[in-house]
């Protein structure tokens, strides 16, 4: 995740992002949808979550959550890690767009439009998957 807005924020309820400023990467996830994984955990705060458009349609969006969101669960919103460290910064994510930015059109457009429609919103500059920490002291 390289220069990928938080697009949808809604403070209480999630911060979602994912997307890419090229519309070319966004293209390459409309066939590639990703099967849901069994709820084994709650939507508490702080967990990370695959957004979805329905039944085994994850793809390269996700959401962290404010707030305790249990009721998600039900609706086969499947947690698979969580914040651990910086929720502060999570919480002063500029949320003065909330919904507003158009999903259709950050993937046909990108930043051209993120960044012209919506200057305030943040940005994550860099981000990578990284293994699980070693159980062994240093």
């Amino acid at each position: 995740f390289t220069d990928v807005a938080f697009f949808r924020v809604l403070p209480g309820f999630v911060a979602q992002f994912g997307m890419h400023g090229d519309p070319a990467i966004n293209r390459r996830w409309d066939d590639r949808p990703i099967p849901d994984d069994q709820v084994l955990q709650s939507n508490k705060r702080g967990t990370i979550v695959f957004a979805t458009a329905g039944p085994n349609t994850r793809g390269n969006q996700f959401f962290i959550n404010y707030g305790d969101n249990s009721r998600l669960d039900g609706q086969g919103f499947s947690p698979f890690g969580r914040v651990v460290e910086g929720m502060g910064v999570v919480d002063s994510i500029y949320a003065g767009y909330g919904e507003s930015p158009n999903q259709g059109r950050i993937a046909a457009e990108g930043h051209a439009y993120l960044k012209r429609e919506f200057p305030r919103l943040d940005f994550i500059k860099s981000a990578r998957i990284v293994g699980p920490a070693s159980s062994a002291a240093p």
